[in-house]
């Protein structure tokens, strides 16, 4: 009765309506604006009838928040959480409290969006600066990026880097048979299209020549040995090759680093400094490498430059080797990192600081040490007498499968190496009681020796004394000054201080949508159930997973119109690459290996061509007609042109002009009429879904961005997820996986280190489809719809809207072209979004895909209120504007060009602009009321590319001059 009772409160008041941001009667003024009677209206207007989903999403009737929240923790119930000492990079962890609820679960964190604009991200910059400083400290190698997605990738990223660096004409990489074989399956994948020939060998009787450019090795082995790589590294280098080294990162407290014995780029995850294991992420990985390489680094870098006043300022450094800016040149196609969890990972290392992290190192050796001890008094043998968390224990094979399930039995999960050994790897929640529990196991019957008889404290480390590390690392006062957690606490709020997010106001960047991250779909990424699973876990615990799996890939099926849906790839452009190797490894199923080319128009997002190139395809772009169209007949002619080698087109939809193109069935038509596939991007989902579905309307693949349309948050740039839908013909090429037994026989393979990519994130999605219902989401998209044409409409009249569809309205985002006011003003499009700032707003998409030109996408959550204030903020300063065109303004030294204003300035004594402080700081009411203070001004970023550092400054460098 009390259940029912709540439910029907709830229901009073759906979680749609909650969602979307603008009441009824908002909505009716908004269409009134228009000259539109409804909503089917405007839908009627925009989107093609030829492509209308003439009927209702068949989905699950909408849940109130009570109810789903109480069927999803009846199916999370369903896993089992056993203790897991598998290993194989994934380990569990203490995520202290104070980073949890103020990072994980904090909407200051997890809502801001990428850095582009720095100077109201300092924040989020910063914490990812004290992560690179933490990667080059405990590598030992001079520069780090601020993650990758996860360990597999950044080897497969470290083989490209090897590859492209490679000045001979060799084509060959060594991969170490002790690597994690879920590395070694994502390495053979990627190598595949780019003709590389892998060879997974024994580094120990393998011999160089100069055939091989490059080498994997992993430290510690998979299986927990400790080599010395010093021998190995140096022939490598006589014969040009470059080492890379997957290191473990909690060791690297205790051994010698790879910078140390040579190595030339070191990878891995920092999962273990307090990210939970979320059934395989989502987790940072990490790049480093030596600064000779830097404009090869795939992912991003955060850099130190400085502000326009001198005062230190960071942002993210070198873009111009990034995808959205070389395409099919980039170093790589990652256009994301992981920056949430490498926050998380980086305020690990903050609050341990150095000794804590040694500390905590030291434990979980002496541990191993002491169950190794133990396992020879019961007469087991040990692989090897160097190792740090994880032994092999070698067996008869008869009793492998007599241990596995003795250990299930006391509910813990060990790993089978094979038919006769067994791996076991403690972490720094092993406790000394279940040193006693796996003895048990394998002893059979309680144990006779105790923990003192063992072994000295001092004999511990005799494993790794020839391996011992001597360098100082994490020596910066950030990981020395904010142990005591009121300190660590006000730390953290001091650096989200400084970052605009969703708390703050709409980030209307386009094609992005910035959308609502709703709390009760980010409370289900705590529970245990779900953080708390290793990835390799038995699926016999793990069916709660397996359900929820099950449905959100039947939802995006019934949404998208694809017979098959892949949960893999754990980003919008692994989606890319992974859907493409669909379309190739399909074209070699028929026979038709020679189809490599690839159609991508030139307004097309930098991922596109990059993705093409890495699946060792052509790209030869189609150019775009004056109303920002696909030029059909320029499609037509190459269509024919490439006909023999046509694999695919790249087609975003609605367009990155923001317009749906009533032409999208004959497009992709003349594609399949030349034998190729249509690959869409699903970057502007959120215009489509209940309205229309690309399975309908000729698209074989498509990728998802959970984190845009169905409300994974954008966690200052990342985590993201990006699974593929296909089409019947394409679904045995669906990735597969090494180590969990997934995919058809024709898999494309593992693109991920996890067989569900980012599990631990996906109930976000689950949870809004369920909340949403199948009603819920179509007016969403309509809404948004209705937004971005509400905000065309009105700055139209002072911003020419630059695409229009044929009805003369745009899709769920507009262009507005800022072109001319370079001629009129002098003002560029970035003076525009840095005075944004000033008013409390974060900038939309800047120069893309028009350079000079903004695109807005306002999504569906944002209120009527929010809308006006936006729009009366871009009129105010297009009224600034006009003053400058009319001479009342001084071109050079005006509000636009010297924002944003920080209160620094406001305050100082020699204020000499011709404006007011108060025109500067406080242009709206609305800023009286709330004021976001930039904490930097305008920031160099010429000269923090010239001046290139990506590590902590000392502290001086901040002191007052």
């Amino acid at each position: 009765m009390r259940q029912q009772l709540v439910e029907e409160a709830q229901e009073s008041f759906s979680f749609a309506q909650r969602h979307i941001g603008s009441k009824p009667e908002e909505i009716q003024q908004m269409l009134d604006e228009l000259g539109l009677a409804t909503l089917d209206a405007l839908i009627d207007q925009t989107v093609p009838q030829a492509i209308r989903l003439n009927r209702s999403l068949q989905l699950e009737p909408a849940q109130s928040e009570y109810a789903a929240l109480a069927k999803l923790k009846e199916i999370a119930s369903k896993n089992q959480v056993f203790r897991s000492f598998i290993g194989m990079g994934y380990h569990d962890c203490i995520t202290p409290p104070v980073i949890q609820r103020n990072i994980l679960e904090n909407p200051g964190w997890y809502t801001a969006y990428t850095p582009y604009q720095p100077e109201i991200s300092q924040g989020r910059l910063e914490a990812l600066l004290n992560f690179q400083t933490m990667i080059i400290d405990l590598t030992s190698l001079e520069i780090a990026n601020a993650s990758l997605l996860d360990e597999a990738t950044a080897a497969a990223e470290a083989m490209a880097m090897s590859y492209g660096l490679c000045k001979q004409k060799a084509n060959t990489f060594f991969v170490s048979q002790d690597c994690h074989p879920q590395t070694i399956a994502v390495v053979e994948t990627r190598a595949v299209p780019l003709g590389i020939k892998i060879v997974v060998g024994d580094h120990q009787t393998f011999t160089w020549d100069d055939s091989v450019f490059g080498a994997l090795l992993q430290y510690p082995a998979s299986d927990g040995i400790i080599y010395d790589y010093r021998s190995f590294v140096e022939q490598a280098h006589t014969v040009g090759a470059l080492i890379t080294v997957a290191a473990d990162l909690l060791s690297l407290c205790l051994l010698t680093p790879p910078g140390e014995f040579g190595a030339d780029i070191a990878i891995g995850s920092t999962q273990r400094f307090g990210v939970p294991l979320g059934y395989g992420g989502p987790h940072a990985a990490y790049f480093a490498t030596k600064e000779q390489y830097k404009r090869q680094v795939p992912g991003r870098i955060v850099g130190v430059s400085k502000d326009i006043h001198g005062k230190p300022a960071l942002r993210l450094a070198l873009q111009t080797r990034e995808q959205h800016i070389r395409r099919e040149k980039a170093t790589s196609n990652i256009c994301t990192a992981q920056v949430l969890l490498a926050v998380m990972a980086s305020m690990y290392a903050v609050y341990h600081g150095s000794q804590g992290l040694k500390n905590i190192a030291q434990r979980v050796h002496q541990l191993t040490a002491l169950l190794a001890e133990g396992l020879k008094h019961l007469g087991y043998t040990v692989s090897s007498e160097h190792y740090f968390d994880t032994l092999r224990v070698n067996l008869e094979p008869e009793r492998v499968a007599e241990i596995i399930e003795a250990a299930l039995a006391q509910q813990i999960n060990l790993r089978t190496i094979n038919e006769s050994a067994v791996a076991i790897s403690l972490d720094e929640t092993t406790t000394e009681a279940e040193l006693y529990d796996l003895w048990q196991i394998f002893a059979g019957s309680e144990v006779s020796f105790t923990l003192e008889e063992l072994a000295t404290p001092q004999s511990a480390f005799e494993s790794i004394k020839p391996f011992s590390r001597t360098s100082r690392y994490l020596t910066h006062p950030v990981f020395n000054s904010y142990h005591a957690e009121t300190e660590m606490l006000r730390y953290i709020y001091r650096l989200q201080a400084k970052d605009l997010s969703l708390t703050t106001s709409m980030i209307p960047l386009g094609s992005c949508t910035m959308k609502l991250n709703a709390t009760t779909e980010m409370l289900p990424i705590s529970w245990w159930e779900f953080c708390k699973i290793h990835p390799f876990a038995p699926l016999s615990q793990t069916r709660g997973y397996q359900i929820l799996f099950a449905q959100l890939e039947q939802a995006l099926a019934e949404i998208t119109g694809f017979a098959g849906i892949s949960l893999q790839p754990n980003a919008g452009a692994q989606g890319e690459y992974a859907g493409l190797l669909v379309i190739r490894q399909y074209h070699e199923s028929r026979g038709e290996a020679h189809r490599n080319v690839c159609l991508i128009p030139e307004s097309a997002h930098g991922t596109n061509p990059a993705s093409a190139v890495m699946a060792g395809m052509k790209v030869v772009a189609i150019a775009c007609d004056k109303q920002g169209n696909i030029d059909i007949n320029d499609l037509q002619a190459k269509a024919e042109k490439h006909s023999h080698e046509l694999a695919a087109l790249m087609v975003t939809y609605p367009s990155t002009h923001g317009v749906f193109e009533a032409q999208i069935k004959d497009i992709c038509a003349i594609i399949h009429a030349h034998g190729g596939q249509v690959y869409m991007d699903g970057a502007n989902m959120n215009a489509q879904v209940g309205i229309c579905r690309p399975g309908d309307y000729g698209a074989d693949v498509c990728h998802l961005n959970l984190h845009k349309t169905f409300c994974i948050p954008h966690g200052g740039g990342g985590p993201g997820m990006g699974p593929i839908g296909v089409a019947a013909h394409l679904v045995a090429f669906l990735p597969g996986h090494a180590v969990v037994e997934i995919g058809d026989e024709q898999s494309i393979g593992a693109i991920a280190a996890a067989p569900w990519g980012s599990a631990s994130i996906l109930p976000i999605s689950w949870m809004y489809i369920t909340l949403m219902g199948a009603a819920g989401l179509t007016q969403a998209t309509k809404v948004a719809i209705l937004n971005a044409n509400y905000i065309a409409h009105r700055l139209e009249p002072y911003y020419p809207v630059l695409y229009k569809g044929k009805s003369g309205l745009v899709a769920h985002e507009c262009i507005l072209d800022l072109r001319s006011l370079k001629k009129s003003a002098g003002i560029e499009v970035d003076d525009i979004a840095k005075r944004l700032m000033d008013y409390g707003f974060h900038a939309p998409t800047v120069s893309w895909p028009v350079a000079g030109t903004m695109m807005v996408e306002p999504t569906e959550s944002e209120s009527k209120a929010e809308l006006d204030r936006f729009c009366e903020a871009m009129i105010q300063i297009r009224q600034e504007i006009a003053e400058i065109e009319a001479g009342k303004v001084d071109m050079h030294d005006n509000v636009l060009k010297n924002a944003p204003h920080t209160a620094d300035t406001l305050i100082a004594s020699d204020w000499q602009h011709p404006y007011s402080r108060e025109q500067a700081a406080y242009p709206t009411p609305q800023t009286r009321e709330h004021k976001f203070w930039t904490t930097v001004g305008r920031i160099d970023n010429a000269y923090g590319d010239r001046n290139f550092v990506c590590s902590c400054l000392p502290m001086e460098a901040y002191s007052e001059e």
